[in-house]
């Protein structure tokens, strides 16, 4: 049904190859846009808001250790570093 599609990126100008997989993968989540730039560029945007993000330290409620959360943590709600809250999201 779908077959590879050669793109061009619009960040680098480089071409690159949108796989029947990925049109399907596309298709199931209901994106209707083709991407519009290369994986190496994409990877680069994201690392460069992941750099941007203000992190704040926190006591993880589950195990006493330090944690780095993108979030100001309240008083009021418990915060766990990324192991407890993978424990957590397993456990449900």
């Amino acid at each position: 049904m779908y077959e590879d599609k050669t793109l061009v990126c619009k960040e680098c100008g480089a071409e690159f190859v949108f796989t029947a997989g990925e049109q399907e993968f596309y298709a199931e989540k209901g994106f209707q846009n083709e991407p519009q730039r290369c994986k190496a560029c994409r990877n680069a945007r994201k690392a460069d808001k992941k750099a941007d993000r203000e992190m704040f330290t926190a006591v993880c409620a589950g195990c006493g250790k330090e944690a780095k959360v993108p979030f100001r943590p309240r008083e009021d709600r418990p915060v766990y570093c990324s192991e407890c809250f993978a424990k957590m999201k397993e456990e449900r």
